[in-house]
């Protein structure tokens, strides 16, 4: 049985800044960010029988026959309210009236990312939420495929569609999906965010002897100072006011260290620099519009700002004059080139080039217990969270 839904994101209400209530760019970008898609179909809850946990977690066939003996529901975690989960029954989803060149993925393993945030967060006005809302790092099995380049039985990191990657199966767009190299580890799910990262890396000039910044250690701003640390950037100052955080910057190839609620930044980097300033700094903080503009003050004449962090405003106040005046290039960068930054990011990790393990710090069952608990867990920065992954068996 089939249930596919199409239509844009939920509309967030009010202006304020605080945690539960964005305006809606911030769930604009944060969608963009995670690859939706408008007009792509998602999970959709249906009426279905009322069906205990139990059977549900029962040995199942092939969706294929899953579906001729009635589609036995799987699960889904859903947004009922601002920061609630529950988990809801769904059908396996099918391709039968899907567009071409997509497939259909059995989840084996889901990670929790900073754009996901907003839809947990925030009060988007209307709930329950879709099903499956909302997880966009995935790994899992190809079950059901349109695809000439994917097959039943294959291993792949997919992007699912809508973000509603938090449940047991989803359907993802082919671009959107690759392949796992044989005997992989569960820490190849970073190659998701990896990628992201290195599509951002290519856009920069050369980093080899370069002073770089790394404003914010969250999950993304430790991988680039893991990667500019490969690239063989001279200096990669980490910056951060969460104590633990800096600690892993550390671990993840960062020179230097600078807490920004005890430290003057500037003073810092100057220091560090020798005086010079910063080749490239990478705004990875978002949400915000007053951390873009200390940024430029990190840079040197001639320097690149990399702005990561997913905004949250339509329109930012910056330091125009001052970076005029330093001839400061300004690039912005969100998502992948799934098709090559992915395999790259995979190969790194793989092979054992870019390590990934100091910021896997908690793995969960898929419970709507642990699904709440690993979203408040990363959303907090509670008990040292950076990657939270939820496993599905």
């Amino acid at each position: 049985m089939l249930c596919l839904v199409s239509g844009g994101p939920a509309t967030l209400s009010g202006r304020d800044s605080s945690p539960s209530s964005r305006n809606d760019s911030s769930w604009r970008w944060s969608r963009l960010a995670s690859g939706y898609a408008p007009g792509v179909p998602v999970l959709q809850e249906m009426p279905l029988h009322d069906t205990p946990a139990a059977a549900v977690l029962e040995s199942r066939g092939s969706p294929e026959q899953e579906r001729r003996e009635g589609a036995r529901p799987v699960r889904a975690a859903r947004l009922i309210a601002p920061r609630t989960y529950d988990m809801v029954d769904v059908p396996i989803p099918s391709l039968d009236d899907a567009p071409a060149d997509r497939v259909v993925v059995k989840t084996n393993r889901v990670c929790l990312c900073a754009s996901d945030m907003p839809a947990f967060a925030y009060d988007l006005g209307t709930y329950p939420q879709r099903p499956g809302l909302s997880a966009h790092e995935c790994l899992g099995t190809v079950v059901e495929s349109t695809s000439a380049r994917l097959a039943v039985g294959d291993e792949v990191l997919a992007v699912p569609d809508g973000s509603c990657g938090m449940a047991e199966y989803f359907t993802a767009d082919a671009v959107r999906t690759v392949h796992l190299p044989d005997g992989f580890s569960n820490e190849i799910l970073m190659a998701q965010p990896l990628g992201t990262v290195i599509w951002a890396a290519r856009k920069l000039p050369n980093m080899l002897g370069a002073k770089t910044v790394i404003y914010g250690q969250g999950p993304m701003g430790l991988l680039f100072c893991r990667l500019f640390s490969n690239l063989g950037a001279r200096t990669v100052v980490g910056v951060e006011r969460v104590p633990e955080r800096l600690a892993l910057s550390e671990a993840m190839g960062a020179t230097h260290v600078v807490n920004s609620d005890e430290e003057d930044v500037v003073a810092r980097v100057r220091e560090i620099t020798g005086g010079e300033m910063a080749d490239i700094v990478v705004e990875i903080v978002g949400h915000n519009t007053e951390t873009l503009t200390a940024c430029v003050s990190l840079l040197r004449r001639s320097g690149t700002l990399l702005a990561f962090g997913v905004p949250d405003d339509a329109i930012y106040p910056v330091p125009f004059a001052e970076m005029f005046g330093k001839n400061i290039s300004l690039i912005g960068s969100v998502g992948p080139d799934c098709q090559h930054d992915y395999p790259l990011a995979i190969d790194m990790i793989h092979q054992g080039r870019l390590d990934v393990t100091p910021i896997l710090t908690h793995d969960m069952p898929f419970t709507a217990s642990d699904v709440q608990k690993g979203y408040e867990l990363f959303v907090g920065r509670k008990e040292g969270a950076v990657k939270v992954m939820i496993h599905m068996e």
